[in-house]
């Protein structure tokens, strides 16, 4: 809705974004594998990921009272925030004012929370490899989710330039209702037809977008896929100029069922021309 509702009391409306992101790289060997997890987790340790959600409560008009963050052995991190919508004069005493405290360790995870006053914000990666898959991937899940007149859509551009987004599927539903001056009930307080509609168009011409939405319910889904491969954006520690034609047509068909087969859901077995499950 374009003109702002005059509500009577708070704004009700829970609204929650879950933003899943898949990055694929093609690692040959067991030693390249063991690199790449290793470049994920200090590419995406606990304070780039407490920076990027910094940034994230800047942009739906949040404000972080209070951080506290772990880096795990041998991998992985937890950061905690405590945001508010509206910005506090002080913070809690209770509060451990961001230090460090002690953790039970985590393997191939890295995890971040945030908690709103009335809302809340996570972030977990999965650094992923398989010994017969010579391709590897990285997911990070994002919930953010705000009660009252923010909305989580607002930083979806910077979520996506934030990682190496391969592969997005993103849900955005809102809950409950809330009531203007005249006691009448309001179930959306901002106009959308589809999350698309909240990306920035030089971002979605480099993807394919399929929507599933259900107006009714006030859910709407989105699923995005590369469409196109730039090899030795793909190659840990390789350049495609050093392989032969046919090595890099081996290697990016490799890469294509990869993201075809995470985009989709379903996985392809048997010959290059696929036979789906």
């Amino acid at each position: 809705m374009s003109k702002e509702i005059k509500l009577y009391g708070f704004n009700n409306l829970t609204k929650t974004l879950s933003f899943n992101i898949y990055d694929v790289c093609y690692a040959r060997t067991k030693r390249e594998k063991k690199d790449y997890l290793a470049y994920i987790n200090d590419q995406y340790n606990s304070e780039r990921l407490t920076g990027i959600l910094h940034h994230v409560t800047e942009l739906i008009g949040a404000h972080v009272l209070n951080v506290a963050r772990q880096d795990y052995e041998p991998q992985g991190a937890s950061v905690a925030l405590l945001i508010a919508e509206e910005s506090l004069a002080s913070l809690d005493p209770s509060c451990n004012g961001g230090k460090i405290t002690e953790a039970p360790p985590a393997i191939q995870r890295e995890s971040l929370v945030g908690h709103l006053d009335k809302s809340h914000v996570t972030v977990h990666t999965y650094p992923e490899s398989h010994p017969g898959n010579e391709v590897s991937t990285f997911r990070a899940d994002i919930d953010v989710g705000t009660c009252g007149k923010i909305t989580p859509l607002t930083a979806l551009d910077y979520l996506i330039s934030s990682f190496d987004s391969d592969i997005i599927t993103i849900d955005y539903r809102v809950r409950g209702f809330t009531r203007d001056m005249n006691g009448n009930k309001y179930y959306l307080d901002h106009e959308i037809t589809s999350i698309q509609n909240f990306v920035d168009d030089a971002i979605l011409r480099k993807y394919d977008a399929i929507d599933i939405n259900v107006y009714q319910s006030h859910f709407f889904h989105t699923k995005m896929m590369r469409n196109e491969i730039v090899l030795n954006d793909y190659l840990f520690n390789m350049d495609a100029y050093e392989l032969s034609p046919e090595e890099r047509r081996n290697i990016r068909d490799k890469i294509s069922r990869e993201m075809i087969e995470i985009f989709y859901g379903m996985n392809v077995y048997g010959t290059n021309e696929g036979v789906f499950e």
